[in-house]
């Protein structure tokens, strides 16, 4: 068992990105995304989204959105206690050490992607501004600030984990 306090302290532009990301995530995307899961076409074709919503659009939706609550909670892990030990209350875990390279690997994979994705939207706006998807192309300028503050908050979150994580092994002796 280990103490749930951190050795070194997180730096407060750290948690200022932990924050951003999580609340991208959260607030950022679910709002739209839960709109959307309850049939509602805001934004969108509404012909296309009832023909999609009907053919499964609204799990899909949800499974984003409960997608995003682990991405917020994954984002926060890397400035909260419960990123370095598991809390009391975790079945099987309990008070020992979260796995910080599994983490911060995940973190980075997730940032990868959202600014892969991010990229991708961009670029396919700028070339390729036609109507004929569900959602209105417009869209993407609401998505493309909100991933980057997501994808960039994750990873500046990881790295900084990663970093107060190998300084904490250097001075235990590990």
């Amino acid at each position: 068992m280990v103490s749930e306090r951190s050795e070194v302290p997180v730096p407060r532009w750290a948690k200022r990105a932990a924050y951003a990301s999580a609340l991208s995530a959260t607030i950022g995307f679910i709002p739209l995304h839960a709109v959307w899961a309850l049939g509602i076409p805001l934004w969108a074709d509404e012909g296309k989204f009832r023909d999609w919503y009907a053919q499964g659009g609204s799990p899909y939706l949800l499974i984003l959105c409960a997608m995003a609550i682990l991405a917020g909670t994954l984002a926060l892990s890397f400035v909260r206690p419960w990123g370095l030990v598991f809390p009391r209350w975790v079945p099987l875990l309990s008070r020992r050490r979260v796995p910080r390279r599994t983490l911060a690997t995940t973190a980075f994979a997730v940032s990868a992607f959202l600014l892969g994705y991010t990229a991708w939207a961009a670029w396919r706006l700028a070339t390729d501004f036609s109507d004929d998807g569900i959602f209105s192309p417009w869209i993407v300028v609401y998505g493309i600030p909100q991933f980057l503050v997501w994808g960039i908050g994750l990873v500046l979150a990881a790295w900084s984990y990663r970093a107060r994580a190998a300084v904490s092994r250097v001075g235990s002796g590990r």
